[in-house]
């Protein structure tokens, strides 16, 4: 799927999901021309120059989740979704999440579940029977409750790009800057290029970021924590990493990222140890026939690549459980440990598959990253996360995607001199959120 992905982009026929709920997603697109567009659109509000404009609000926001987490250090998982939802959310939108209870954010919940649910093997007989899609509603109520959200799940998408559209006018009504989102760059490409995409087509793609890029980033979130109360030496390096390049002064920024190797090699461990699409997320198809190791592999094949067994393979990464972010440092570094590289190098570049393969990779992985990298910088750099008590590394929820299992552990303020530092950062990440209005 990496170095073959001419002929495996494409996506298996999705009956119930793809084709009764009538899903515009990028995510479940067959590859061709509709699926190219928004691709190559949503491609071009996050190449690397773009990605530079929205560090502000992640760093931003990850001050206040640090901030939050000071406060309530007891609801850590719930702080972390409502962190990836207000990154994911300003960057679509020009509009933060100031609370999970958010009516929107809800809404995007609930879409994601529905959708999740069509997936689910077994659960409808018309992906074995495509026939019965023909069937009419009065003898298949299950058609009508899957079309009619599909029905508000469209309206709820549009409803998005027109508070962006109302935003640009009033904002030109006023003569006021109108926050910087996504949204508002592609609809002015879309225009001035006359990209051939109506509004409902258009709607999907800056949508697609919340499926893609909120739930997932957060349960990486919570690996980290399970990974660093399991493994306290880990987090004991990277906070003398932390120490010796940032100090206790300030707060660490993405400007300090080159000079903590360390950190950086954490956030890759985190994506390897426990990737959140064990079963490398939707599966793709073959557009071709093609012989793979000597296996015939014929067109319209579904492949699953299986993330769980590749990222923790003993040849690539040996004693594999272990988390050790020294697997990803410089072999030049002094902490790298030598018995950790494997007789196989990864064939990724970035050293896992959880962001997927060849033209179906996630496209926001390096936002999804910058996000990993800046949440778990300041955590560490303000606390000591702590056990308390045994866990078990093992213990995931099941779905499509996964994360540990609801737990508990002592997040503590490292000094008090953290302290004050962190509430004076606050002031600055607050001020630059009011950019982004809140949803109600």
């Amino acid at each position: 799927m990496e170095k073959r992905s001419n002929k495996y982009s494409s996506r298996p026929r999705f009956v119930v999901m793809g084709e009764i709920y009538n899903t515009k997603a990028i995510l479940v697109q067959p590859y061709g021309k509709d699926w190219s567009i928004k691709r190559k659109l949503l491609h071009r509000a996050l190449t690397p120059g773009v990605l530079k404009t929205y560090k502000a609000r992640q760093d931003a926001e990850a001050t206040r989740l640090a901030v939050g987490l000071l406060r309530d250090p007891e609801n850590w998982e719930r702080a972390f979704d409502r962190f990836t939802a207000s990154v994911v959310f300003s960057i679509a939108y020009g509009h933060r999440i100031d609370s999970l209870n958010s009516p929107v954010v809800r809404q995007r919940l609930q879409y994601a579940h529905f959708m999740a649910s069509l997936n689910v093997p077994g659960a409808y007989k018309a992906e074995s029977f495509p026939v019965l899609k023909y069937t009419p509603e009065w003898l298949a109520p299950w058609k009508r409750t899957i079309r009619e959200h599909s029905e508000m799940e469209s309206a709820a998408n549009m409803a998005l790009v027109d508070g962006v559209r109302e935003d640009i006018r009033a904002g030109k009504e006023k003569g006021e800057e109108v926050a910087p989102s996504m949204t508002k760059n592609m609809l002015a490409v879309r225009d001035e290029e006359g990209i051939p995409l109506s509004d409902k087509d258009f709607s999907y793609v800056p949508a697609s970021l919340f499926g893609a890029g909120s739930d997932t980033t957060a349960s990486s979130m919570c690996s980290a924590v399970l990974a660093l109360v399991t493994h306290q030496a880990a987090l004991k390096a990277a906070q003398a990493e932390m120490d010796s390049v940032v100090g206790g002064e300030r707060m660490p920024t993405f400007e300090d990222e080159e000079k903590l190797p360390y950190v950086r090699a954490l956030v890759k461990e985190v994506l390897r140890w426990r990737p959140v699409a064990v079963l490398g997320g939707s599966p793709h198809a073959s557009t071709e026939d093609d012989v793979y190791q000597g296996r015939y592999i014929p067109t319209g094949a579904t492949i699953l690549g299986n993330t769980w067994a590749i990222n923790l393979n003993e040849e690539y990464y040996p004693n594999p459980q272990l988390f050790n972010p020294a697997r990803f440092l410089d072999e030049k570094d002094p902490r790298y440990l030598p018995e950790l590289k494997g007789k196989k190098t990864h064939p990724a570049k970035a050293g896992h598959s959880s962001f997927g393969w060849g033209r179906r990779i996630c496209p926001g992985a390096d936002l999804a990253a910058n996000s990993l990298f800046i949440a778990l910088s300041k955590l560490i750099w303000a606390f000591d996360i702590l056990p308390t008590r045994t866990y078990d590394t093992l213990d995931y929820t099941d779905g499509f995607n996964s994360r540990p299992k609801p737990f508990k552990c002592l997040i503590r303020i490292r000094s008090e001199n953290h302290k004050e530092v962190l509430a004076a950062g606050s002031l600055q990440a607050e001020k630059e959120m009011e950019r982004f209005p809140a949803y109600e």
